[in-house]
């Protein structure tokens, strides 16, 4: 996405009387922020409802988030906007808000995300990137409360688990269940949550990734923007960095991800943040959080296809059947989930991780 002089792209309604409300609106908060609604171009969309447009304005541009208040509830996203904000992180703040129609005014922290520099060879600037995204990561969770956000509890957990069998398994690979598969995922499904919920609670951002990481305007701004925040809980300190290091989009081989997530652990320790003080149990506790994280993103994805017509997401399937393969063969109390994968999915040797943008 380029923020240069716009040749607006269209903006297409598929309601008249939305895009009526929409351009009333954004007439009415136009003055106060000097904007030019006929700039007024695609920024961006993502899995859910929302989209987001770009408009230039007094000093730049700015960021309209439409949410069809039908389909989607912004106040969570305020309310988590706030707390990062006040925990330090750089966060788009929130201009203006008309709620009832589910049209909000965003700063604009940019147009290039994480995921767009990093690629290939971890390098330095990779690794140093991945720094910065640890320390936003850290601060984030020092700020945490408990009874401010939704908990990341079992009944939340299980929910998620279940999409991997309803919509991975039986909608997208035509997998007829037998009553000892059902036994199987239940029984490996509550083993899971059992050792995830074993871990301390924090703040956790949900989506923490690099393509939800942006790369600031002003090079002497050392903190990356943060977005697509607005699903955070309290729940398992070890979501995060799981959802960091075994990307929906990028992969990377096993050592870079032990380096980072050493780093990230140190500086946990240090801070007080209430890691395990064991690395190696750290980091089989985050290989079991990736796992849940995992069987979540596969059931979506094959769920973002079948119902919502965004079959691009189901590309990245075979990334997150790699990572759950790999998991659940190194751990032998996983074995009867490995097989049952291996059954539908084929038994090829497990490779473990690859190595750059795959």
């Amino acid at each position: 996405m380029s923020d240069s002089a716009p040749t607006p792209s269209v903006v297409t309604w598929n309601d008249p009387r939305r895009e009526a409300a929409f351009h009333a609106w954004l007439a009415s908060v136009a003055p106060a922020h000097g904007l030019q609604p006929a700039s007024v171009r695609p920024a961006s969309a993502d899995a859910s409802f929302r989209r987001y447009l770009r408009v230039d304005g007094q000093g730049g541009s700015y960021i309209v988030m439409d949410a069809p208040p039908d389909r989607e509830d912004c106040a969570p996203f305020v309310k988590v906007a706030g707390l990062m904000a006040a925990a330090g992180l750089n966060v788009p703040r929130v201009l203006d808000w008309d709620a009832p129609q589910g049209f909000m005014l965003l700063d604009d922290l940019g147009s290039q995300t994480m995921i767009e520099v990093v690629g290939g060879e971890p390098g330095r600037e990779t690794q140093a990137l991945y720094g910065r995204a640890v320390d936003a990561l850290l601060a984030w969770q020092l700020a945490s409360r408990p009874d401010v956000l939704p908990a990341y509890d079992e009944a939340l957990l299980a929910r998620e688990l279940a999409l991997f069998p309803d919509w991975y398994l039986q909608k997208h690979r035509g997998v007829e269940l037998t009553p000892a598969m059902r036994t199987t995922l239940d029984s490996q499904f509550r083993l899971i949550m059992q050792r995830n919920l074993a871990s301390a609670s924090v703040y956790v951002h949900r989506d923490f990734m690099p393509r939800n990481l942006m790369i600031p305007r002003d090079a002497a701004e050392p903190r990356l923007g943060v977005l697509d925040f607005q699903d955070a809980v309290y729940g398992p300190i070890t979501y995060d960095i799981a959802c960091l290091m075994r990307d929906a989009f990028l992969s990377w081989d096993e050592e870079f991800v032990l380096d980072i997530t050493v780093r990230y652990w140190e500086k946990a320790l240090k801070a007080g943040l209430p890691v395990d003080p064991d690395f190696g149990e750290f980091y089989r506790a985050v290989e079991w959080m990736g796992l849940q994280r995992h069987l979540k993103v596969a059931g979506i994805f094959a769920r973002l296809t079948l119902r919502d017509g965004k079959p691009k997401y189901l590309a990245d399937a075979p990334r997150f059947i790699g990572y759950i393969r790999a998991t659940t063969h190194r751990y032998r109390e996983l074995t009867p989930l490995a097989r049952l994968i291996d059954q539908v999915e084929g038994s090829d040797a497990v490779s473990g991780f690859a190595f750059g943008r795959v």
